[in-house]
């Protein structure tokens, strides 16, 4: 998704920034119980899965997103030229939701040992 914007700022960065507001206006900061935009700025695509529709010009802009609790998790987001979202673009998303419930049920990694003469003594237990 940042590889998206990155390349958008570049090449149209009024457009970047218009997604860019709109994230922050209809996503960012609002309560976690608080009802999701309403039609046409957002849509539901499948169960929990919304699109937050931006458009600029004649361009049109989704982003695909969930929430996970507070969190607003933006999953992808593409150009859209057609009238109906393609199984591809759900498939990703639904992929890296799928992707971030793992990474953030995962087992907390466990810290570095310090190194050097600052490090406390290993421990002779096995």
């Amino acid at each position: 998704m940042n590889a998206f914007l990155d390349e958008l700022a570049l090449s149209n960065p009024q457009a970047a920034a218009k997604i860019d507001d709109y994230v922050e206006q209809y996503l960012n900061g609002n309560d976690g119980s608080a009802p999701p935009p309403e039609h046409p700025i957002s849509s539901q695509v499948d169960g929990e899965l919304r699109e937050l529709r931006v458009r600029f010009a004649k361009t049109r802009y989704r982003i695909l997103y969930r929430r996970s609790g507070l969190l607003v998790v933006l999953l992808h987001i593409f150009e859209k030229n057609t009238d109906k979202l393609s199984a591809r673009d759900r498939e990703l998303a639904v992929r890296r939701w799928v992707d971030f419930k793992a990474r953030m049920g995962a087992e907390p990694r466990r810290p570095p040992r310090a190194a050097g003469r600052d490090a406390p003594p290993r421990s002779r237990e096995l």
